[in-house]
């Protein structure tokens, strides 16, 4: 039996990547001791690889008014409604291990308004999905729900640029057929 592929688009091997892109994955595999097959697919297209994790970077790593788990709750809850297996399975091993808790991200993915959540992220994840399926909806009322939960406008900002970013991510994995590791079906689910 061969190996399912990474994607149904070419995945450039290393040696052949533009330097910045080739180091960038080095560092990532260095660090996690694997390449996620998000880097080797979307290499493919190196201008939009650096754009992508720019934005990606510019909205998963900062500080702000939402943790970094629940930024990857916000992912975990819309990739799981536009049917996303990449990013379910990838940004649930994420956020396995922020939320130092090895039942959420499948709480989240299965339907997040029974997991074990504050009111104010089920508030979040509410406003997150309206934002992924269908954003034409978004009212006043919504930023008033938000604001009431302690949401400041730049965590307003942070929940719908997420939700949108991840809706292209979420689109384009299922265009490409995009296989998570299996190392990301383990993480975070067992003491170290």
């Amino acid at each position: 039996m061969t190996s399912p592929s990474v994607s149904r688009f070419p995945v450039p091997a290393l040696d052949q990547l533009p330097d910045d892109i080739r180091a960038r994955i080095l560092a990532v595999q260095e660090k996690s001791g694997f390449v996620p097959n998000v880097f080797l697919a979307l290499a493919y297209r190196p201008d939009e690889f650096r754009a992508f994790f720019a934005y990606h970077d510019a909205l998963m790593e900062k500080d702000g008014g939402l943790s970094k788990a629940e930024r990857e709750m916000i992912v975990v809850a819309t990739s799981a409604a536009n049917q996303c297996h990449y990013c379910v399975i990838a940004h649930g091993a994420i956020l396995r291990i922020r939320a130092k808790n090895p039942q959420i991200a499948d709480q989240i993915a299965i339907n997040y308004r029974k997991a074990d959540l504050l009111p104010r992220q089920l508030a979040m994840l509410d406003f997150a999905l309206k934002v992924s399926r269908a954003a034409e909806t978004v009212s006043s009322a919504d930023f008033e729900t938000l604001h009431r939960h302690g949401f400041s406008e730049d965590d307003v900002w942070d929940i719908a640029a997420i939700a949108a970013f991840f809706a292209l991510s979420n689109r384009m994995a299922n265009v490409s057929s995009m296989r998570p590791n299996d190392e990301f079906y383990l993480m975070g689910r067992l003491p170290k």
